[in-house]
């Protein structure tokens, strides 16, 4: 399916939206997430009890940019790598592709966003000092170190292997892929 780059923040909003309200459907609360006093987040929707609590993607209030790993770096990041992780806050999601199971990664809270791009920062500089090409992780998959990265030349989506060269291209974009998933409710959590 072909959709516009353009749409990246919509189809990843909605996305997750739906993810939300299966996981309701299916569990009848909201996704959970550890419950650390320490590590508070706008997407927390109330306790399910003292170790867990409830949460729903929220949109960031704040302006969340990347202004300073690009300064760092000294490059610019594609687009669609600043869309995907400024849209919401929450905790993984799982979903599913036509490859396998995988949890997509977003911030959390705004001090987790600050600790993406540090941990962004140092997988381009292990890329560079590797004399790979640039990209940038957004998922995880169900295979021992084996991660989903956006191209940064390109916005393709690929597998890849930690500290390795990606080896198997499974979109042409971020937004295409997402259009892709299924949500996947592990069992009752």
């Amino acid at each position: 399916m072909k959709t516009p780059k353009s749409n990246l923040s919509e189809i990843l909003w909605k996305f997750l939206e739906n993810y939300s309200k299966k996981h309701q459907e299916i569990n009848g609360h909201l996704p959970l997430a550890e419950f650390d006093k320490d590590w508070i987040s706008p997407c927390q929707q109330g306790k399910y009890d003292e170790t867990q609590v409830f949460w729903a993607p929220v949109r960031p209030t704040e302006d969340l940019q990347f202004d300073n790993v690009e300064t760092a770096l000294e490059l610019v990041l594609h687009s669609d790598i600043k869309t995907y992780f400024t849209t919401s806050y929450g905790d993984s999601v799982h979903a599913k592709s036509k490859d396998g199971n995988l949890s997509l990664l977003l911030p959390w809270n705004y001090d987790d966003f600050q600790r993406l791009q540090e941990n962004i920062i140092g997988h381009i500089l292990m890329k560079t000092k590797l004399k790979q090409g640039l990209t940038v992780f957004f998922a995880v998959t169900d295979q021992d170190d084996h991660i989903l990265s956006i191209v940064n030349e390109t916005g393709e989506i690929w597998v890849e292997k930690v500290g390795c060269e990606p080896h198997k291209k499974v979109a042409n974009s971020l937004a295409e892929f997402i259009c892709e998933l299924s949500s996947y409710i592990p069992p009752q959590e």
